[in-house]
């Protein structure tokens, strides 16, 4: 017997060494297609992210321009033709009638969007007197801006020159500048801060480094001179400001770019320097890639003008910009310079005027400013105090506010839109207008009344009062900011807290939920941006960042002043159906047009013999055609590597599907290396066993306490499979599932009877990488039941702060840019929903099992309850 065992293994050994080498060849050939089949996923999922923008944009306020949308049309089409060669080479075949869908559909949208004008000087320098609206492509928006309202409205404006683009673009061929910040620009990506703060540092120091032209030296000089001379005989100084293009119309750029302050005239060229370099500031390039500003638009020229000797400034709204009903006037202004006005350093006298022909005052509220920013002599600003008789008095008489308002009601009607004024009062008592640009209004917006409603019941309220810079309702994590490497770690969907307001917190406006600040000004620049993006502030809330603890969840709102613990639906769902339908422009008609092409859905049944290239009219169609075959095709090859015996590995798991492990680098611990199983010990990979955990627990948690069964459900699943039973191939009725792994990715697939679902999920030490797609369809009873487990999933998965979209009896949900514990804890909670919605379908016997069943598995996954009590 011995003899003749050892002539069989003797007799296997060739096989065995073919089958080895045909695995290892098999595996290799998974391993490639997969390398696409991850290209391809990568691409679907920053199309899910540009179509929710694109909807987040029409649902909303938030503004944006012509750039954002060829921004995100040309991201779009590259998107949709990556996932198309991507699918090629996963099928092997060349997909002709996809790309001829897709070429269709971008010469159908070609050519719409007109060009920007260019500038039609070639002047480096252009005196204000010279100036009008009509040069704004050649001295930007707020050099053009403030020359039109002394030129055309002979209202008091400082002198002063313009430093054209002219002059931008002469510097930056004159150093070689432009194909290297063109280069450089190739690093960003709008997900990771981090490449925005090294790219920016990169280009601002190439540019302090760099030359300026001799001719442009020559002309500054002469633009100072040709000023005549101070009154008081002593040499001008200068605020030299940025006037880029883009800033001070549509989008206001609102403290993006730098300012300096009280420079002598030979320090002029330096300053400029610092003004271009700032162009390239982690905030500014943050906020044109939010507001989708083409990089190579971005030109900046320079405003030059005369250093006003301030008794007092502020800002001027010609109108409420949060209440859309409150046209009167708004007037804030402190003692000395007006940073101090904008940026909340001290809070600001308060001013409210009608708008008559001669403005009445129908509001005063005077604060006690203890300190004001001044210019020295010798050309530095500091902090002075104020003198303790004015430090309670006005820095604006009644008639002064009078002339003021008056000033801006003239601006407002020539420019005829709402206007955001800066002013200052000199030291004679004349008052100068500094800067002019439109204002941004909440077309919806209703009186802010803070504590007017009573707080939600049975909620606490950690926190009330402040001031609303922006109002909205909001939900998230506490997630402290105090320094430049917290807006780095900054995840999508928490509510910022700050010990104040800056415009620098920007760069992360377009993942905030709510903004919280100890200090901060109402028309100051960070407010005035957080309208931009309608993330709903609450500013001047003393003790925020102490009472607030970092990681609670809390429900900012900002149209009450309130602060509550943990996230209350009501005040969400409310928020939701009162905000207001976007701007009805240009613009937002351009992107409505584009959103037709690439939002709707026509593609819904893969079953169907519709379901084929032809019938793409969309990108969302294309997408939705690549996402289902290219997941056929892997399927397919997936069985093929397991039935080899060495592509696969069993997991032996406590757990109702048959799941086999494919390993692509880390995934499993060493000691597995050559097994034909291992067990959850020898898994590495993070998301699988954050995966797993909760589907084991869930498992677990029915064999302790069996489920009801609605027999009027049992009886439809019954029935569907006798009329309709699973079709081999397409779907296989109780056969593998599988798991791709990496120590950091998961992609989950299986398909059990009726049930198909897919998982992928990346879970790293990076916020910004991290990310959860997920999909199920199917089911096995009648459709009004398989349609209402939809409504549960949907439910629980918009409470856990999934972006979802729900079609017939498939739900598509997605989660981005979240913490790795965070996204460990969301993979649990899918494994026990994936667990219990097995046979949910049998139980939904009326829509009001919706809501119970959704209720009754979020207060299981959360801990609330008994197993016993849950779905």
């Amino acid at each position: 017997m011995k003899r003749m065992m050892g002539w069989i293994r003797r007799r296997r050994g060739p096989e065995n060494a073919r089958a080895a080498a045909a695995n290892v060849g098999a595996s290799d050939v998974f391993r490639r297609k997969y390398e696409n089949f991850k290209i391809l996923l990568e691409s679907n999922a920053e199309l899910l992210s540009i179509m929710a923008d694109i909807e987040t944009k029409l649902g909303s306020r938030l503004a944006f321009g012509p750039g954002y949308i060829e921004a995100v049309w040309l991201r779009t089409l590259f998107h949709t033709g990556r996932m198309i060669r991507s699918f090629a080479a996963i099928s092997g075949r060349p997909q002709p009638e996809l790309e001829a869908r897709l070429n269709a559909i971008g010469e159908r949208m070609g050519g719409e969007l007109s060009e920007a004008p260019e500038a039609s000087t070639a002047a480096l320098v252009i005196p204000y007197g010279r100036l009008g609206a009509e040069a704004l492509p050649a001295v930007g928006g707020k050099n053009a801006n403030l020359a039109e309202v002394g030129t055309r409205l002979g209202l008091p404006i400082p002198r002063g020159f313009a430093i054209t683009t002219a002059a931008f673009e002469r510097f930056l061929a004159h150093n070689g500048l432009a194909e290297t910040i063109a280069a450089r620009k190739q690093k960003l990506d709008i997900y990771e801060t981090e490449t925005i703060v090294a790219v920016g540092a990169e280009i601002r120091g190439l540019i302090m480094a760099a030359e300026v032209p001799e001719d442009l030296q020559a002309a500054i000089v002469s633009a100072v001179a040709a000023l005549p001379p101070a009154a008081d005989g002593q040499p001008r100084r200068f605020s030299v400001r940025s006037s880029a293009i883009g800033e001070d119309g549509a989008l206001s750029f609102a403290g993006q770019y730098a300012t300096r302050l009280n420079v002598a005239g030979d320090e002029i060229v330096d300053a400029y320097k610092e003004i271009v370099a700032s162009l390239f500031s982690d905030r500014a390039i943050a906020y044109r890639l939010h507001m989708g500003f083409a990089f190579q638009a971005a030109a900046m020229a320079v405003a030059c003008q005369e250093m006003i000797t301030a008794e007092a400034s502020g800002v001027l709204y010609t109108r409420n910009p949060i209440d859309a009903g409150d046209d009167r006037i708004l007037i804030r202004a402190v003692w000395g310079l007006g940073p101090y006005a904008v940026d909340g350093v001290v809070p600001p006298d308060r001013f409210v005027l009608s708008k008559d022909p001669v403005p009445a005052i129908l509001e005063r509220e005077v604060s006690r400013k203890p300190v004001m920013l001044t210019a020295t002599a010798d050309g530095r600003l500091s902090e002075a105090g104020v003198e303790t008789s004015r430090q309670a008095a006005a820095a604006l008489s009644d008639a002064a506010a009078r002339r003021l308002a008056a000033y801006g009601l003239a601006v407002e009607q020539h420019f005829g839109t709402a206007q955001d004024v800066e002013w200052a009062l000199d030291n004679t008592g004349r008052l100068v207008i500094l800067q002019a640009r439109p204002l941004r209004v909440d077309p919806t917006g209703g009186p802010v009344q803070p504590d007017a409603a009573a707080p939600e019941e049975g909620r606490r309220v950690i926190l009330s009062g402040g001031e609303t810079a922006c109002p909205g309702v909001g939900a998230g994590p506490v997630f402290a900011v105090r320094n430049q490497a917290d807006l780095i770690a900054f995840p999508e969907g928490a509510v910022l807290v700050a010990p104040h307001s800056s415009p620098q917190l920007v760069m992360v406006m377009d993942r905030a939920r709510a903004i919280v600040t100890e200090a901060g000004n109402v028309a100051g620049h960070m407010a005035c941006l957080a309208r931009e993006y309608m993330v709903p502030t609450l500013v001047n809330l003393p003790a925020a960042a102490g009472r607030l603890t970092p990681g609670t969840m809390v429900t900012v709102d900002a149209d009450h002043g309130r602060i509550y613990e943990g996230r209350v639906a009501r005040l969400l769902e409310r928020a939701t159906r009162e905000a207001g339908e976007a701007d009805d422009g240009p613009a937002y008609r351009a992107l409505k047009r584009r959103a037709e092409r690439i939002l709707p859905l026509h593609l819904v049944d893969p079953r169907s013999a519709a379901f084929v290239p032809r019938n793409c009219l969309t990108i969302h169609d294309i997408m939705r055609y690549l996402h289902e075959k290219a997941y056929e095709a892997l399927f397919q090859l997936g069985d093929r590597v397991a039935e080899t015996g060495q592509g696969a590995v069993r997991l032996k798991a406590p757990l109702p599907i048959d799941l086999y492990l494919i390993d692509l680098g880390g995934g499993l611990r060493r000691e597995a290396a050559g097994s034909r199983s291992v067990t959850v010990d020898q898994v590495r990979s993070t998301p699988l066993k954050a995966l797993a955990a909760g589907m084991m627990a869930a498992q677990a948690d029915e064999h302790q306490q069996p489920r009801p069964v609605d027999f009027g459900g049992f009886w439809s699943v019954m029935g569907r499979q006798l009329l309709d039973p699973p079709r081999l191939g397409s779907e296989r009725f109780g056969d593998r599932s599988y798991a791709i792994v990496s120590d950091v990715y998961l992609n989950f697939s299986s398909r059990v009877g009726y049930h198909y679902s897919i998982l992928d999920s990346f879970c790293s030490a990076n916020p910004a990488k991290n990310y959860i797609n997920f999909e199920f369809k199917g089911g096995a009873a009648d459709e009004r039941r398989r349609h209402r487990r939809v409504r549960v999933i949907q439910r629980v998965l918009v409470e856990l702060g999934f972006w979802v979209d729900a079609v017939g009896d498939r739900v598509t949900a997605r989660l981005s840019k979240q913490t790795a514990d965070l996204v460990a804890r969301r993979l649990g909670t899918l494994g026990r929903l994936l667990i219990r919605t097995r046979q949910m379908d049998m139980l939904m016997a009326d829509d009001a099992m919706v809501e119970k069943m959704a209720a009754r598995f979020l207060a299981e996954a959360e801990g609330r309850v008994d197993t016993e009590q849950a779905i």
